[in-house]
């Protein structure tokens, strides 16, 4: 299973450097005729090309040949869910949100660049996302059917809308520093953080053209996914160290942010990410056998992660 991620690893990888050279130049033409560096398209490369885990990306491609795909006609759709996700990065640690100085090990993208380049680059990002989408082409080059380019859009853009993603970060900045309860704190993630990851496996869905009841299924496996990811999250928070995670920790404690270790310990907090985990891989080994084995080992190996 190893070997099967580093195949995907290396093909979001490759693919997003691709198209970050079609989309995202470091050069552009300047307004007087000759090239000039482009700051803003600079600081998103910074942050989408060098380091990541994407896992987003990654379930693009898993969940498409899940039902039947080739992977490699999935590929502008990973890396569009990928650039939504550093975007997102990007604005997450301006100082207007977590004020956090370092991501992936390096400094954010506004303590390289400055808060007015970082903004713009997550919205360069943003709309670069969806341009990549929109212009999806398969193994061979030829452009995907316009019904598969449209459910990918439209997952993608629920899922980092104001109805996902951005509800979620909205929900998390008007609870900071207050006591809530398990059902609000599940509502924040669902959204800030399983939004997103229920879109790639939507997004891979509608590259192989699965059925309804396969993306029912699928978005159960991704919202599940979203919530143990954030439990893990908040016990590396406490746990882990700053070389581990390459981003500061402690950061939850001193925002003063109601997390799973301050609701459950961190003995319960594992504890429900392992039901989680378990139940929603059951229901994938159920209904697709060993061609779920390695949706299965990801959830699994992302409840064990240190990073």
């Amino acid at each position: 299973m190893k070997e099967q991620m580093q195949g995907y690893l290396t093909l979001v990888n490759d693919h997003l450097s691709l198209v970050c050279d079609r989309l995202l130049p470091a050069r552009l033409p300047g307004p007087e005729g000759g090239p000039r560096e482009c700051q803003v398209n600079q600081a998103a490369r910074y942050s989408l090309l060098d380091g990541g885990k994407r896992i987003r990306g990654i379930l693009v491609l898993a969940a498409c040949e899940l039902l039947g795909g080739d992977c490699r006609n999935a590929l502008d759709f990973a890396a569009g869910v990928e650039m939504l996700h550093c975007y997102s990065l990007i604005h997450d640690d301006l100082p207007c949100m977590d004020n956090d100085d370092f991501r992936r090990g390096k400094p954010s993208c506004h303590k390289a660049f400055g808060e007015a380049t970082a903004l713009l680059a997550g919205d360069a990002l943003q709309g670069a996302a969806f341009e990549a989408v929109v212009g999806a082409a398969d193994k061979e080059g030829k452009a995907l059917p316009a019904q598969y380019v449209v459910e990918a859009a439209k997952a993608l853009g629920l899922a980092g809308g104001a109805r996902g993603m951005v509800l979620g970060q909205e929900l998390d900045l008007a609870y900071e520093g207050k006591n809530i309860s398990r059902e609000i704190l599940e509502s924040i993630h669902t959204h800030k953080t399983g939004a997103l990851i229920n879109g790639a496996v939507q997004m891979g869905a509608a590259a192989a053209g699965g059925s309804r009841e396969d993306r029912e299924i699928l978005s159960r496996f991704a919202f599940t996914l979203g919530l143990v990811f954030q439990i893990v999250d908040d016990v590396l928070d406490v746990t882990s160290t700053e070389q581990e995670l390459g981003k500061p920790i402690g950061s939850d404690l001193e925002q003063g942010k109601t997390t799973y270790i301050t609701l459950l310990g961190e003995q319960g907090a594992m504890e429900l990410a392992r039901k989680l985990t378990q139940e929603s891989c059951q229901e994938l080994a159920q209904v697709y056998g060993a061609k779920a084995d390695f949706l299965i080992w990801l959830a699994q190996s992302l409840l064990e992660r240190r990073s």
